[in-house]
């Protein structure tokens, strides 16, 4: 009954901000953030995304080193979640070089993987920073074991890591409150 609660609950969080990720054959999981391996046989080699099954979520968040760690889980029908997509863009940009690393988990359907979720890694040169996740594989002990606030209800959810210093923020955030939250880390 928990399952079927769990469930149900994971699918309507993603319905009203949802959407899945897609799998690569062959590849590992790496010890960097921004670190993915290209998919054998894609169209274009700048669309690599790559599916990373639930358990391994954890190895993205759980870092505990000098690099702060920023990760955003969304997905490509969420507005609010491609509203604050550029704000995260222009600071990457801005990091470049810096022990800071971008990860976006994204929540899309499965079957959207080489589609709209495709399309957006390669409008918005972000493959290389994309993992997809299926929310079907999630079990219920997911979000407690993986965050203090966020239960999967809704995204965009942002999660940053430096060391033994976390932030959870639930929501679109704005470019100034991004600057700052990223800032209280790097000081």
């Amino acid at each position: 009954m928990k399952k079927i609660i769990l469930s149900t609950l994971i699918l309507a969080a993603l319905s009203s901000c949802k959407k899945e990720s897609s799998k690569t054959e062959g590849s590992t999981v790496s010890n960097d953030s921004i670190s993915v391996t290209e998919k054998p046989g894609s169209e274009t080699s700048t669309y690599i995304s790559k599916e990373v099954a639930p358990e391994k979520i954890g190895d993205y968040l759980a870092k505990n080193n000098d690099t702060l760690y920023i990760t955003n889980f969304f997905a490509t029908w969420c507005g609010p979640c491609m509203k604050e997509i550029p704000h995260f863009k222009k600071k990457m940009e801005e990091l470049k070089g810096q022990p800071v690393k971008f990860t976006f988990v994204n929540l899309d359907e499965k079957s959207e993987w080489n589609t709209s979720v495709k399309r957006f890694a390669q409008e918005n040169d972000l493959a290389n920073n994309i993992v997809l996740l299926d929310g079907k594989k999630l079990d219920q002990n997911f979000f407690p074991k993986n965050f203090k606030q966020w239960d999967g209800g809704s995204i965009p959810f942002t999660y940053m890591r430096k060391g033994t210093k976390t932030d959870e923020f639930l929501g679109m955030m704005s470019e100034d409150m991004l600057n700052s939250k990223i800032n209280s880390f790097l000081k």
